[in-house]
């Protein structure tokens, strides 16, 4: 970090929680004296994360201890150990996310969940440093509801509408991530809306602000805790600034994007907005969104035959298995599409991980 000046990280970290978006621990603690909120993953870092060397030792003692249980005893068993090699390193909690071949069983996605819960307690990491990624699909948020009166807390991942975002909040979510950009964009530009004013000017941005809006007015509608918006999927320092002044409770940043703001000085004079400091709850705040982007609540880049009708929060969206939700997940072009795109690379992570886990078990 610079010393010279505030950098862009040390200003975000004023507006809101900044978690790391990557599992290898010498990156975590390379960020120091920054300490990340939360640490999150997917089944892309697990993969990552389970072919670094330094976890070949203990892919193979793993494998030799569970073989008999299969691949995904193994699989667990390893994602969990590798938080651990993290737990140090960040405040508050690791994140796992239960496989995505799952997503639309709730059964399978339930056993699973439960299955990384008993590995927590194992290396005695108790339910509140840790919270399980389901993607909101129907199935998925009916287990998130289950999951919740077991005392293990969710994040609902894969987020990209306002109905998902209300079923969520149905389910009893600690949070939900909605991604930014869709997972394209990661590796074909074409996909990316590059702009030096996300907030304003990102095609998901409205869509974010009606969620954050939606929850605020909830919380005072209700009185009732609402899921917190963990923003994710930044492909510059400049969005990630974006999820500040949107309001957003936290924002999850890959390695890339977090040692860039890290080494950012800020100038508040070349931002196009500047987001508030953090509230000790943060739906309290009135007027929720700023002036410069109230509009956006209005507007849908994303729909741009949107009717302009708030989506409804009476509506049960786990009723009949999550069949609500998913019906409204096809009815909505982007979410199905982004929803899809998510589910297929996780997909391919898992059996890649998969892959690399049989030939292990077969070595041993």
């Amino acid at each position: 970090m610079t010393t010279s000046s505030q950098t862009w990280l040390q200003k975000l970290q004023e507006q809101l929680n900044v978690d790391v978006d990557y599992m290898d621990p010498e990156f975590t603690r390379s960020l120091l004296p920054f300490v990340p909120e939360d640490m999150t993953s997917n089944q892309n870092y697990v993969h990552q994360q389970l072919c670094h060397p330094v976890n070949e030792k203990l892919l193979l003692d793993v494998a030799k201890e569970c073989k008999d249980q299969g691949w995904l005893a193994i699989y667990t068993r390893m994602s969990v150990l590798m938080c651990q090699a993290n737990i140090n390193n960040i405040k508050g909690r690791v994140l796992l996310q239960t496989l995505p071949s799952y997503a639309y069983d709730t059964e399978k996605t339930v056993e699973h969940a439960r299955a990384y819960s008993r590995e927590f307690d194992r290396v005695g990491i108790s339910k509140d440093r840790f919270c399980l990624k389901v993607p909101c699909t129907g199935p998925g948020l009916v287990a998130c509801a289950i999951l919740k009166n077991e005392g293990i807390r969710t994040l609902g991942t894969a987020v990209f509408s306002v109905h998902q975002a209300i079923a969520a909040s149905q389910a009893g979510c600690l949070y939900i991530s909605p991604y930014y950009n869709e997972l394209p964009a990661h590796s074909d530009s074409k996909f990316w809306p590059q702009s030096d004013d996300p907030a304003l000017l990102h095609p998901m941005s409205s869509r974010l602000i009606q969620i954050l809006e939606a929850y605020a007015a909830l919380y005072q509608e209700t009185n009732k805790e609402q899921p917190f918006v963990k923003l994710a999927s930044f492909l510059s320092p400049a969005e990630a600034m974006a999820a500040g002044e949107m309001g957003c409770h936290s924002a999850t940043i890959g390695d890339k994007v977090l040692g860039q703001l890290a080494t950012l000085p800020y100038e508040g004079v070349k931002q196009p907005g500047e987001g508030k400091p953090k509230l000790s709850h943060p739906y309290q705040r009135n007027p929720f969104t700023a002036a410069r982007l109230q509009s956006l609540a209005q507007l849908d880049p994303l729909t741009p035959q949107w009717n302009g009708k708030a989506v409804r929060a009476d509506v049960d969206y786990l009723a009949n298995g999550g069949a609500e939700l998913d019906k409204a997940n096809k009815a909505d072009e982007e979410t199905r599409k982004r929803l899809s795109d998510a589910l297929e690379s996780f997909i391919g992570s898992e059996k890649r991980s998969q892959d690399k886990i049989d030939k292990v078990m077969a070595s041993v």
